[in-house]
């Protein structure tokens, strides 16, 4: 079963937007929550953020040979 240009158009978005949105969201938000809630507010943000952005970059990592 193969899939179509027109199925795959939503994935390519959210795989091109991936690197974007992290490179974006870390730098805003971790030293944000520093200086505004704590510095282990912005520890445990940049953990997670960190996290699920490598998660996220595992998962829609478009791989040779793989579909």
């Amino acid at each position: 079963m193969t899939a179509t240009n027109a199925d795959r158009t939503p994935l390519r978005a959210i795989v091109a937007l991936t690197p974007i949105a992290g490179s974006i969201l870390f730098p805003l938000v971790v030293p944000l929550l520093m200086v505004r809630v704590s510095i282990g507010a912005g520890v445990m943000a940049a953990v997670l953020i960190g996290s699920l952005w490598f998660v996220a970059m595992l998962r829609t990592a478009e791989m040779p040979g793989h579909s």
